[in-house]
């Protein structure tokens, strides 16, 4: 397909998503960036970066879950170690996990 078929596929395609991509004007408090979102993910990049990554799926879903639970408690101002505290304590005496949210 040459770039003349390519053109009217993405229009189509743009179109059908345009509402979205003014959610920012027609909606406050959204941002126009997703800088945010960024510096949120900036940590678990450098991360990955320095330690080269996962060697097992047991590790890889270790790092998701701490990394989550780290980044959510500094957005709360709550205490990450308190958080692992409660859960280590829950998962001894066989209680449910503690709530993120």
């Amino acid at each position: 397909m040459g770039s003349a078929g390519r053109l009217p596929a993405f229009c189509e395609n743009l179109l059908a998503i345009e509402p979205a991509l003014w959610t920012f004007v027609n909606t406050e408090g959204v941002e126009p960036t997703n800088n945010f979102m960024e510096r949120l993910l900036r940590r678990a990049v450098l991360w990955r970066k320095r330690s080269f990554g996962c060697t097992s799926a047991a590790g890889c879903r270790f790092v998701e879950r701490i990394l989550t639970v780290v980044q959510t408690r500094r957005l709360q101002g709550q205490s990450v170690l308190d958080y692992l505290h409660d859960a280590v304590q829950a998962h001894r005496t066989g209680q449910p996990c503690p709530k993120l949210l």
